[in-house]
Parts: structure tokens; sequence; C-alpha cells
């Protein structure tokens, strides 16, 4: 099965300073690209990939106005085998968050299935700097009330 995609499907970048548009949609410039030049953060990504060509470099960030925790650390470089499911527990265990507490992650404007691989998400998602953006955002799973831990 060829991979091959129609010229306009190709990914084009806006320079702009808050959004990004690509083949996915517009989003919000990550506050990693915000802070990291471009150069910069593609030179990281490949250096990354080359001496673990079996990991992806992801920044996962909390999404604009999401009501949680914000976790403390952005950077992973997790196992291209893993499914989303593992990544997201992952990032709930270094979240603290209680079992109560949904969290919901994005690439793009797109909610992946927990059975997606990374791996997969990064061949269709990855920006052209080289990393896999993911956001996330919380929300109660069973109505009580939504606090933080």
């Amino acid at each position: 099965m060829s991979h091959h995609q129609p010229e306009y499907y190709e990914k084009v970048i806006v320079r702009d300073e808050t959004k990004q548009s690509s083949r996915f949609g517009e989003r919000a410039i990550s506050a990693f690209q915000q802070k990291h030049p471009f150069e910069t953060r593609k030179a990281e990504s490949a250096r990354i990939r080359q001496k673990y060509p079996d990991r992806v470099p992801i920044i996962c960030e909390k999404a604009d106005k999401a009501d949680i925790t914000t976790i403390d650390k952005n950077k992973y470089l997790v196992p291209a085998d893993l499914t989303v499911g593992q990544f997201m527990y992952v990032i709930r265990k270094r979240m603290e968050l209680s079992p109560e507490r949904g969290i919901f992650l994005f690439v793009g404007e797109v909610l992946p299935l927990a059975a997606a691989l990374i791996s997969s998400l990064y061949e269709e998602y990855r920006d052209d700097d080289g990393f896999l953006y993911f956001t996330y955002a919380g929300e109660s799973t069973f109505g009580h009330p939504t606090t933080s831990t």
C-alpha cells in the first residue's frame, strides 16, 4: 500500500506567532515551539532519532484553559510500539490524577484511539521539527466536581 499523498495534502506552515496551519487543521503553537527556534528543535529531534531510532520524541502540554493539573515534564522519549493508552497511563501517573478524573490526549484537533500506536501517530502527525505534539485536557469521568487531584 502506497503512502504517497496528492500534492494538496502537503503540510503548509504559516509562520505566525500564535497559530500553525497544516493539513491537520490549525492549532496553537505550543509553548515549547515558542520558546525554542525551529532549527534548534529540528536538530534536537534528529539527534534523538539517530541515537534512539526505536523511540519517538513527544512534547505533551496542557491545552489552553484546561481544568487539570499541569504536568511537571513535557518532553518524552517513548518506545515506538507504545499505545496511546499506555502513554496516557504514564501521563496520569506523573500528574498523580485520581481515578475519577478523566484525561484526554489530542494530536492537533484529533482525539486518537487508545489502541493507536505512537509510531503510527508519529508517521501521520509529526511536526516538521520532528516532534509529535500532544495536548491534554481533563474532565470528570463520573460526574464529580472537576478538582485537580
